[in-house]
């Protein structure tokens, strides 16, 4: 099956992006500026390194980086359009690769651990 544009995926990362945006960064913020200081929760390095070294935590840190980012590039992309700039191939390019991007420097960091 040939695409005739890439479009649809740009989108799908985009609604994934604001998903994971709207509902698990609050929470992330909320335990990490809140919780943690008022006593709540008590999160040490080794707690939070043991997350970060499980598969599963490593797949979901570098899913809410890289959707964040991916959501964050498609917005700026399209917003360059709103006002004025139309955004050729090459300023496509340099968003979505710069996304692109960090999603791999995100797996390759957790890799590293």
């Amino acid at each position: 099956m040939k695409w005739k544009h890439n479009e649809p995926f740009f989108w799908a990362m985009f609604g994934a992006g604001g998903v994971v945006s709207s509902f698990v960064l609050p929470a992330i913020i909320a335990v990490i500026a809140i919780a943690v200081p008022m006593g709540w929760v008590s999160l040490d390095y080794q707690s939070m390194h043991a997350f970060a070294d499980h598969w599963l935590g490593g797949i979901i840190i570098a899913a809410v980086i890289s959707l964040s980012l991916w959501h964050a590039m498609h917005r700026i992309f399209h917003g360059l359009h709103d006002v004025g700039i139309h955004a050729g191939p090459a300023t496509k390019m340099a968003s979505y690769g710069l996304a692109a991007m960090a999603t791999g420097l995100s797996v390759a960091f957790y890799f590293m651990l």
